[in-house]
């Protein structure tokens, strides 16, 4: 019989192989294969407690793999096929992964039809057994249940965006750009660059299908050409990206109902020329709010106001790269991973508790074209 004393060591070891094994995570990066030295998805360890990120090489060859979603139980990885030409119809892909939990390599399961051309977002609904896509081309959003195997299945539902704006070369026509479901899981909100709309859909997880909100959804100002949102961590503001005009667009959010009390830009005061916003994260303290700036090549620091929701701009920061697409806080936190697409790098900063300021660590990992960051924890 095992001794008290043997029990506790026992114990012991177990609980600190459970708290280092806690603090692994794999990074996954999906990337732009057409004309660049590409393969598809990357994977990358980090050990959140000593801050060490580790190349593990490529994960899965795939045809632009242009943006990730990782399922919450640390499974599967979920990528878009960014192509406007699949099996001879003008849609692309969206493919299933299962992570080899030993070796972070991705185990193809199945693609399905994205039912659009040239998808450009996929996420989660709320459940976890939904995945919604953003066909930019195509103008489209669709939904697509998960099997409890992993594998997708086709699109439950599919809507087709209409309009266009004042940009004649940009919003010629819909451009669905980023899709997710609320806080409550009951409604949809997607993105479209094209008709300048931030547009509300009713949410059925049980079905996987959408319909139209009541109102449909909310305008910005001509040729702001929305991009990507995120919500506040209690669910009652949005902040909406735009990427021509390089500005965050701050609603109140209740019930499926938008009400725009600020837009503010994400540019130095200083700066004149060219420039496309990209990426918008919220901290998941919900004191901060970060977005991407292609062009000035620099992370825009905004300070959230608790009460009234609202944003002032703190500082730019240097990406010390080309062309940062898209960045994404770690799950402590405490870092930034910033993807420079044009550089080929991924450029780590840490972020200050008290203000949210960004500071290089010193840290560049190579990734080809790298165009969305995404973790996981690694099940060791």
């Amino acid at each position: 019989m095992m001794t008290k004393q043997k029990a506790v060591l026992a114990l012991l070891i177990v609980l600190l192989c459970v708290s280092v094994h806690a603090q692994q995570y794999r990074i996954y990066v999906g990337t732009y294969t057409d004309k660049t030295a590409s393969q598809g998805i990357y994977v990358f360890n980090y050990d959140a407690e000593s801050g060490q990120i580790m190349p593990l090489g490529l994960a899965a060859e795939s045809k632009n793999p242009s943006f990730l979603a990782a399922s919450g139980d640390g499974k599967f990885v979920y990528a878009v096929n960014e192509v406007g030409d699949y099996e001879s119809r003008s849609s692309g892909g969206v493919s299933a992964y299962q992570v080899e939990q030993t070796t972070g390599k991705l185990k193809f399961l199945n693609e399905v039809a994205s039912r659009g051309a040239d998808p450009c977002y996929i996420a989660f609904d709320k459940t976890g057994h939904v995945l919604l896509v953003a066909n930019y081309t195509g103008g489209s959003v669709a939904v697509f249940p998960v099997q409890p195997d992993g594998r997708l299945k086709e699109a439950s539902g599919v809507e087709q965006h209409s309009g266009s704006s004042v940009n004649k070369e940009r919003q010629e026509g819909p451009h669905a750009h980023w899709i997710e479901t609320s806080p409550d899981n009951h409604y949809a909100l997607a993105a479209d660059l094209g008709s300048d709309e931030l547009v509300v859909y009713r949410f059925d997880a049980s079905t996987g299908t959408l319909s139209p909100n009541t109102p449909p959804f909310a305008k910005v100002s001509g040729g702001s050409g929305p991009r990507h949102a995120a919500f506040s961590p209690d669910g009652k503001f949005v902040y909406l990206l735009s990427e021509l005009k390089s500005e965050v667009a701050v609603f109140r959010y209740n019930g499926g109902r938008l009400k725009e009390i600020q837009t503010v830009t994400a540019l130095p005061a200083d700066y004149s020329a060219a420039n496309d916003a990209a990426e918008i994260v919220m901290h998941p303290s919900g004191k901060f709010l970060y977005t991407s700036n292609r062009g000035a090549d620099s992370i825009a620091v905004f300070r959230v106001d608790a009460k009234k929701g609202t944003l002032s701009l703190t500082e730019n920061t240097p990406t010390q790269g080309k062309t940062p697409r898209n960045f994404a806080i770690d799950p402590t936190g405490q870092l930034v991973l910033v993807a420079n697409q044009e550089s080929g790098n991924i450029v780590v900063f840490r972020i200050d508790p008290g203000t949210g300021r960004l500071t290089p660590m010193g840290k560049k990992l190579k990734a080809p074209a790298p165009v969305c960051i995404v973790f996981l924890k690694a099940k060791l």
